[in-house]
């Protein structure tokens, strides 16, 4: 194995997934007091998502409570309820390409932006026969961690 040309610098969220979004958004805002900082909705992802915040600054952790558009069409948003963790990444690029020569599966769509504005791409939970390596069972999203991330999360 080569030498790993990234660091994972540390969480960058979590998203949680169900039929109603309200019901989360009452959990996570209204009875834990978790500040709701905007919104974002996509067709093509099947996802109406209230994204939250914990902390501050380049410390802050993302709350993504999301649900689905069309509860019968694919990606299922809230199923697993825990959907994906995302972690913070110092150069994506060379991960995406160090990861994909160690047989790691990736989700269909690439290299992308995510609903927060930084590029992002996901580690299929599942390997199969062309890429065996997954996140073992778990859908990982990996997201370019911007320069005031990287500076305070590598010290």
């Amino acid at each position: 194995m080569t030498i790993r040309p990234f660091s994972v610098l540390g969480i960058q969220q979590i998203a949680i997934g169900g039929l109603d979004k309200g019901a989360l958004t009452e959990l996570w805002t209204g009875l834990l007091g978790v500040e709701k900082v905007g919104d974002y909705v996509a067709e093509s992802e099947n996802v109406d998502e209230d994204i939250l915040r914990l902390g501050s600054g380049p410390h802050a952790v993302e709350i993504d409570l999301m649900q689905p558009i069309d509860p019968d069409k694919s990606p299922k948003v809230h199923n697993p309820a825990l959907n994906h963790v995302g972690l913070w990444i110092d150069d994506l690029e060379a991960a995406v390409s160090w990861l994909t020569e160690q047989g790691m599966r990736f989700t269909p769509g690439g290299i992308r932006k995510g609903a927060s504005g930084y590029d992002v791409c996901f580690l299929h939970p599942k390997g199969n026969d062309m890429s065996p390596r997954s996140g073992e069972g778990v859908l990982i999203e990996l997201v370019q961690a911007p320069s005031a991330v990287i500076e305070a999360l590598s010290s």
